[in-house]
């Protein structure tokens, strides 16, 4: 029988990924649970045609990136070496960690106007990185299965801990085993969820941006860590789809 033999950067790359997915599975806490809650009592007050009027924005907003996206993504770069893969990954996580702290520093500094661009321009950063991390990954961009895996990790990195235990359970744990049962198109993506818990999670941190003064400074600090956590979540996310595939193939 063939045993598949790590190397010492996998090794520390698996010791990584386990630390990581105890953390996606832990249990709520009972802040976590009261801050959801007030978010849920705040989101019913909000009328029925403002919820439909923003998800259909963002809906837009995030069909209109994802599938522009794909035509400026760098081609797959297969490769058999995960250190070699995470090196130009990390490379492109520190680019767009600087263009979203500048992009945030300038449009907190704006206002409240600029300060309400940063929200379209921050998804548009974000999203990109998502294929450019997918493509150094090796995989296919132009599927769309692998579209909705990087929606996936996108709502994955930024929602509540509860939805956070439901995706990573039902739809990234056993990806290969989900894709299998995908909607035929995008279309059918829960987008109502996606942006609820999108906002919710982001709020705090975005709204001090709007606040003449500090908004420079907090736009491009706030910027910079949703930037990082997103990236560590893809990192991670691919992790197990790459230690996935060695076990299959030995």
């Amino acid at each position: 029988m063939y045993i598949y033999k790590m190397t010492a950067y996998e090794e520390q790359a698996f010791e990584e990924l386990k630390r990581w997915q105890a953390k996606m599975e832990k249990r709520p806490s009972l802040f976590n649970r009261a801050a959801k809650g007030l978010q849920t009592k705040i989101n019913n007050l909000i009328p029925e045609k403002v919820h439909k009027a923003i998800t259909l924005t963002i809906e837009k907003m995030t069909k209109a990136v994802l599938y522009g996206a794909k035509y400026t993504t760098f081609k797959t770069a297969k490769t058999e070496s995960l250190q070699i893969s995470e090196a130009y990954i990390k490379d492109q996580i520190n680019f767009y960690q600087r263009t979203a702290t500048v992009e945030g520093a300038v449009t907190g500094a704006g206002g409240i106007l600029l300060g309400l661009a940063d929200f379209p321009i921050l998804i548009g950063i974000k999203i990109k990185l998502l294929f450019d991390i997918a493509a150094f990954a090796g995989c296919d961009v132009k599927d769309y299965k692998e579209r909705l895996y990087i929606l996936y990790v996108f709502q994955l990195a930024f929602c509540s801990q509860q939805r956070r235990i439901e995706i990573y359970k039902q739809h990234i744990e056993n990806w290969e085993t989900y894709a299998a049962s995908l909607p035929a198109d995008v279309d059918q993506f829960d987008w109502r969820t996606f942006q609820q818990e999108y906002r919710d999670y982001i709020d705090l941190a975005k709204m001090a941006q709007l606040v003449p003064v500090i908004g420079a400074a907090v736009g491009a600090i706030a910027n910079y860590k949703l930037i990082e956590q997103l990236g560590n979540t893809a990192i991670n996310c691919y992790r197990m789809r790459w230690f996935s595939m060695k076990e299959l193939n030995g």
